[in-house]
């Protein structure tokens, strides 16, 4: 376990139980999103890729435009 990890364990430790009790579950389930996400995107890789490069190549077109963040 890091240091950090041990000095958020001991902090939170001195939470109410509710409180203990909450934190835990939004960890677990923080763990478990990521796990998933990582399951996920390690399966999509090529499909990633191939629309990085379909990305690319429109650019190379002059088939994109800048973002402009005022219309978002």
């Amino acid at each position: 376990m890091t240091e950090l990890l041990k000095k958020a364990y001991r902090k939170a430790s001195k939470l109410p139980p509710i409180d203990q009790n909450a934190l835990a579950k939004w960890l677990l389930e923080e763990l478990k999103t990521e796990k998933k996400w990582g399951k996920l995107f390690s399966g999509s890789e090529d499909i990633l890729n191939r629309l990085a490069d379909e990305a690319f190549q429109a650019h190379e077109k002059k088939k994109t435009k800048p973002l402009d963040i005022g219309r978002l």
